[in-house]
């Protein structure tokens, strides 16, 4: 294992993985807010609560 490092900078290759899981954990919180389901900020089931006209014809 410790040639592995000597191929690789630590430093370079800790930070690499910090970024990329950094943009991992973003990209990830973005997805669930725009679910219905996982939305934290809106509530859930903010789109099925909102007021829906249906015209209904009589006679049904």
């Amino acid at each position: 294992m410790w040639r592995l490092w000597l191929i690789f900078d630590p430093r370079r290759a800790l930070v690499a993985l910090f970024i990329f899981l950094f943009v991992l954990a973003l990209l990830i919180h973005f997805i669930l807010l725009s679910t219905d389901t996982f939305n934290w900020l809106d509530g859930p089931n903010a789109r099925a609560t909102q007021n829906v006209v249906v015209a209904v014809p009589e006679g049904t």
